[in-house]
């Protein structure tokens, strides 16, 4: 058998941007781009609507308001105990890929000891019988738990929620209202178990992020990769290796473009997936830029902006127009360009 094919970085950022829509916008319904390119991070909920909009061909704000109202899409807590915005039809199989392995990390972190798993599923009871076919705001659900915002923090571990519209949203931006996921989307299909969910998830990733290392995989997805090991080693995957010898998996038939393909220039949300650690190996952060996106003080990051496939400055939205800072002097073909999609992104806030 020959030896697996090596990929250039240039090779997987060209990967990574086309997967993500990013070399050419997607026609199609929110539900599936949101498949392709493996959910979407959405902890402030302006960066669904940016991430969405530099992704879509005519994408409106007003397309994704409908879709959670009508329960097409959710937002709930689901990789790394982060909010994505997921499909409907993939909601619970993520759900029970990520359950078993996020209840054990909560569990194991330090300022957590005293709470045990036996409490924590009494405090999600407890919830779910008052939630019933209802929606509880969050303040109302910290009082109901006995005011304690560890157990309100990490309740939805043990009971899945989703944030119910109009919170969560552009109009409504603090996510503060919470339906149970099995009455707002409907109950989990029986089918789906933990291996189920685990497969899911490994075509998710490699759909939207591949090719990648299992450890890449894992990292994502918030398990260990002795849970996810034994579900790569049953799929028909392709193999490469990274230069320094590390080994890709990847979908077969999945799109590796030309790496010479041209990559116009998009605008990133805060917390855009593909700036963080885990999709590191395609180079679309470069490293002495990446203080500037991710304080390594704190848990923030700033909006940015791709040149060439490459994060090369930040964008604000200031008096109804997209205001840019380049790190670097930028021609001015790519001035042009850069102020054409600043006017579309613009556009989106109005």
């Amino acid at each position: 058998m020959a030896d697996p094919r090596t990929l250039s970085e240039q090779e997987l950022n060209r990967a990574l941007l086309a997967r993500q829509m990013l070399l050419e916008r997607a026609k199609g319904s929110i539900p599936k781009v949101l498949e392709r390119m493996g959910t979407l991070q959405a902890q402030y909920a302006p960066s669904m609507y940016v991430g969405l909009h530099s992704r879509m061909e005519g994408f409106e704000r007003s397309q994704l308001d409908e879709a959670l109202e009508a329960a097409r899409v959710a937002q709930g807590t689901l990789m790394r105990a982060t909010i994505h915005l997921v499909s409907k039809a993939d909601y619970w199989p993520i759900a029970a890929g990520v359950r078993k392995g996020r209840r054990e990390a909560w569990l194991r972190a330090s300022y957590r000891r005293d709470y045990s798993a036996k409490q924590m599923a009494a405090a999600a009871r407890k919830l779910r019988s008052r939630l019933g076919t209802e929606t509880m705001k969050r303040k109302e659900i910290h009082e109901l738990l006995g005011s304690d915002s560890v157990v309100t923090n990490g309740v939805n571990m043990w009971l899945d929620l989703v944030r119910v519209p109009p919170s969560g949203t552009w109009e409504r931006r603090r996510a503060d209202l919470y339906s149970a996921a099995e009455h707002w989307l409907g109950p989990s299909p029986e089918k789906v178990d933990e291996a189920a969910g685990i497969g899911l998830l490994v075509r998710r990733y490699l759909g939207g992020f591949g090719p990648a290392p299992v450890a890449d995989l894992a990292n994502w997805a918030g398990l260990h990769p002795r849970r996810i090991a034994p579900v790569v080693k049953g799929m028909k995957l392709r193999r490469f290796r990274l230069e320094d010898g590390t080994e890709l998996i990847d979908l077969p038939r999945a799109p590796l473009p030309d790496p010479e393909t041209p990559a116009p220039v998009r605008f990133l949300p805060t917390w855009d997936a593909i700036l963080i650690a885990h999709a590191r190996r395609a180079g679309v952060m470069p490293e002495e830029h990446r203080s500037k996106i991710f304080d390594p003080r704190y848990p923030q990051s700033v909006p940015a902006f791709l040149v060439n496939g490459r994060v090369a400055g930040t964008w604000r939205h200031e008096k109804g127009k997209v205001v840019t800072e380049p790190f670097e002097k930028l021609d001015a073909a790519t001035k042009r360009e850069l102020k054409a999609e600043g006017d579309r992104l613009a556009d989106l806030h109005a």
